[in-house]
């Protein structure tokens, strides 16, 4: 089912007699459970066309690097296979994305793409509808429940948003169906990247190689998949209980495939709610992540226009880190130091070492990681930025609504007042002493140890 809500009208051109039906791939990069993919094939059977991809493949995407690229590559490829098997053509231009989707635009009856939240993503759509010759349609893909129909404004936390959510969640969490196309694009002739050879791919493009790829991850939704079924399986069952401590694996490492929009929340949340033999407990506990908290991280860069900056963060978290500002610090370190994970911290030199080698952190770590480096800089707003170019340079999943709201949170967003204390005034403080108390810290150390 695709709800009439989550499809806009980028522009007021009529649908127009081209050779197709358009596919703008940009936020959503995969074959399955993709709205605005479905949305496109509905839309070109009715018209009797095929169905034709793009994707804009360009080496200055804001604060990319070889990491992200080589997992971005991996599921593009894979993508491509599983559209051609239905018929669908996906080609891949070396172009700013949103000359790649005007270039095959020029031919289209109606041009279809998926949605992103980011600046960046916001403005090249808006460029797009502005100079394209036919019709141009968003179809949200990225959510399961529309963020305008969630909510109208900034939430202020989970507690807030979390009702609205589960108000719609019957209607929006539901299977979408595939279909089609009835005439396959696989015969029209497009000049395209050749995808086959990552390696060589990579190795041609002018991009940023200060992080380099990892081997932890492999890009592209059948991987997303594997790793999602052995997490229900082997996993799920001790996610409400035991999902905090860094010791265990415990997690179901989707976040970077969401990140590229190589699965989807959708798909992710039906398999977890439709799996037998779980504590109901344990489904809730993960959905609660998935939806609540992943869709409370879209809610905010979507209404907050100031995300990834310091004055995003609530007036009270502000204030009161500016009345601390001058207070001694136990230690400051440097840029250098703090990204050779060469402070006198064991703990969170391992989850940086963790974070260098992998590309991703647990989740319990990822929130100490970050409180640390606002107690060990000079000022908060160095903090802020010191936190936030790790966490879009290392993580896979950082550049996102989640990566922008995770390093805000770190400094009160989303959150309350707590007891006030030096350097983070009344911002939640968090302490090896309470890692020690709740977990095997020991046992984490020698998990990070072999990478």
């Amino acid at each position: 089912m695709i709800q009439p809500e989550r499809v806009q009208d980028l522009n007021n051109r009529p649908v127009r007699r081209g050779r197709y039906v358009l596919y703008w791939m940009q936020a959503s990069q995969r074959a399955e459970c993709n709205h605005a993919l479905e949305w496109a094939v509905r839309r070109a059977d009715e018209l009797g066309q095929p169905t034709v991809a793009v994707f804009g493949l360009t080496d200055k995407y804001p604060e990319a690097n070889e990491r992200h690229y080589a997992f971005l590559l991996e599921g593009l490829r894979e993508t491509q296979e599983v559209l051609r098997r239905r018929g669908v053509q996906l080609v891949v231009r070396r172009a700013w994305p949103a000359l790649a989707a005007l270039q095959l635009a020029e031919q289209a009856s109606v041009l279809v793409t998926d949605r992103g939240y980011t600046r960046h993503q916001k403005a090249w759509r808006r460029h797009v509808a502005k100079e394209a010759p036919c019709q141009a349609v968003q179809v949200e893909s990225e959510v399961i429940v529309p963020v305008e129909t969630a909510s109208d404004k900034q939430e202020y936390a989970a507690a807030t948003l979390r009702p609205k959510l589960h108000r719609h969640l019957k209607r929006y969490l539901v299977p979408l169906e595939q279909g089609g196309p009835k005439r396959d694009s696989l015969g029209l002739r497009f000049e395209s990247v050749v995808l086959d050879d990552v390696d060589a791919l990579l190795g041609g493009m002018s991009i940023d190689r200060t992080a380099r790829r990892v081997k932890a991850f492999v890009g592209g939704g059948s991987e997303a998949n594997r790793l999602l079924q052995a997490f229900i399986a082997k996993k799920l069952q001790h996610y409400a209980s035991r999902r905090n401590d860094p010791s265990l694996d415990i997690q179901s490492h989707q976040s970077p495939y969401l990140h590229f929009g190589q699965t989807s929340a959708l798909l992710i949340a039906l398999k977890v709610a439709g799996a037998r033999g779980v504590p109901q407990a344990a489904k809730d506990a993960y959905l609660e992540e998935l939806i609540v908290r992943r869709e409370l991280a879209v809610n905010f860069v979507h209404y907050n226009p100031q995300y990834g900056g310091y004055a995003c963060l609530p007036d009270w978290a502000r204030r009161t880190l500016e009345e601390h500002g001058d207070d001694v610090r136990p230690a400051v370190y440097t840029l250098r130091q703090l990204e050779g994970a060469e402070t006198g911290d064991r703990y969170w030199n391992a989850a940086m070492r963790e974070m260098l080698l992998t590309g991703k952190m647990h989740n319990y770590m990822r929130m100490y990681w970050g409180k640390k480096i606002l107690e060990w800089s000079g000022r908060p707003e160095q903090a802020f930025r010191t936190l936030l170019y790790l966490n879009n340079k290392y993580f896979l999943c950082g550049r996102d609504p989640n990566g922008w709201a995770n390093v805000a949170w770190c400094f009160g967003l989303h959150d309350r007042p707590w007891k006030e204390r030096p350097v983070f005034g009344k911002v939640r403080y968090m302490n090896a002493a309470g890692l020690e108390r709740k977990f095997d810290m020991s046992g984490y150390l020698r998990k990070v140890e072999p990478l």
